[in-house]
């Protein structure tokens, strides 16, 4: 059975590069979310392995970080993997520190490390 993949507020350039760089690696599935209204009914509704959130979200420029901070204090969705999409350090560091995995940023499309990030979560899974 394929992994899922919740990817929240990127533009349709950055959603079709991740999900392009995760379908050619993985077997997983990658469904898109605009907001946080539409990710905490998603995760509420479905099980997901990952959630990739973008810093500053597409549609109204909110910031990613603030649905990993619901995610995590949700007691039914905290145990969800997420990660926070962005080149900056200083914002990975506050993501982790509300509960995310180390993420990537958009210059680390398809890098090894990325690759090996997200294998964690949504690697084939063992027959």
């Amino acid at each position: 059975m394929a992994k899922r993949v919740l990817n929240v507020g990127q533009c349709s350039f950055d959603h079709a590069a991740i999900s392009r760089m995760i379908t050619r690696s993985f077997q997983a599935e990658v469904l898109e979310a605009d907001d946080a209204q539409q990710t905490l009914k998603a995760l509420k509704q479905d099980k997901f392995d990952l959630v990739l959130v973008n810093r500053k979200l597409d549609k109204d420029y909110s910031d990613g970080l603030d649905i990993i901070k619901q995610i995590k204090s949700d007691p039914q969705l905290a145990g969800t993997p997420c990660m926070l999409v962005t080149n900056y350090a200083e914002h990975q560091q506050l993501a982790i520190a509300a509960g995310a995995e180390p993420g990537f940023g958009k210059m680390q499309y398809g890098e090894p490390e990325t690759i090996e990030r997200l294998k964690r979560f949504i690697g084939e899974q063992q027959s």
